[in-house]
């Protein structure tokens, strides 16, 4: 008999371990049901759940091409059709954020105070809904922090280089 993906089985518990039980199907094929696979709810030990030589149906997730066989006992029980569709409840919508952070990136510079109604630089939502790209006046660009903080970084790294070859005698150096 082949196994294959989505087959549904009889099986007898032959091994417990810590991550899962190992289930030998007909013709002393075994294949192992991950502590993942083994019911619904979470599982902090096999052997709450299962006993050795429990009979147990299980499904048929995954042949590798070594041989292994990927079972499972979770989705081998026939759920009523609510519950499958309904696995985890619907999430709420996301709310609206506040305007408590649109004053720090609204306009406001030289062109006079222009609170949240936009204008000036940073955050302006028009009609795509998100920020613009172009900076405030006088205020570097993103790109612009970014180089610079590359460039910083690189700087840092190399003098640290620089003092711990000097100390681990790098280099190649042979320590006496």
């Amino acid at each position: 008999m082949a196994i294959e993906v989505g087959t549904k089985l009889e099986g007898k518990v032959t091994g417990i371990t810590h991550f899962g039980a190992f289930v030998d199907l007909s013709g002393g094929v075994t294949g192992l049901v991950h502590i993942s696979e083994i019911a619904d709810n979470y599982v902090k030990d096999v052997n709450d759940h299962l006993k050795l030589n429990d009979l147990v149906t299980v499904k048929v997730i995954n042949v590798d091409k070594d041989g292994k066989i990927g079972l499972s006992i979770k989705q081998a029980v026939d759920k009523p059709v609510e519950q499958q569709t309904q696995s985890r409840p619907p999430r709420a919508p996301r709310p609206e954020r506040s305007g408590g952070d649109r004053e720090r990136f609204s306009g406001g510079g030289p062109s006079g105070g222009q609170g949240r109604s936009g204008g000036g630089g940073g955050f302006n939502r028009g009609d795509r809904g998100g920020r613009s790209f172009k900076p405030a006046a006088g205020k570097p660009s993103f790109e612009d922090k970014m180089s610079r903080f590359l460039k910083d970084s690189e700087e840092r790294i190399s003098s640290l280089k620089k003092n711990t070859e000097g100390k681990r005698g790098g280099r190649g150096a042979k320590r006496v």
